[in-house]
């Protein structure tokens, strides 16, 4: 566990308290897309994500366009139609 994985606030993509734990692996194998917004304010993330990641994963995560909630929404919606018997 990291230093930072305790702390929480609350996600506004979800709408609830989360983990930084959460938010560094949300995205799978990469942090959320929000992680650097949301958690500035409370440590350097920045360095600490830099420090943490492959200088690929970084490059991967930096890449992705972050969606905004709605683009979200529509997706969680669709994968749950998908999931539906």
């Amino acid at each position: 566990m990291t230093r930072y994985d305790h702390l929480e606030l609350r996600c506004p993509r979800l709408g609830g308290e989360v983990t930084f734990q959460y938010c560094r692996r949300e995205g799978g194998d990469l942090p959320c897309s929000r992680i650097l917004t949301c958690w500035s304010s409370f440590f350097p993330v920045e360095a600490y994500l830099r420090g943490t990641m492959s200088g690929e994963d970084w490059d991967r995560f930096n890449g992705r366009a972050a969606k905004d909630k709605v683009a979200t929404l529509i997706e969680l919606i669709e994968q749950a139609k998908k999931r539906r018997p």
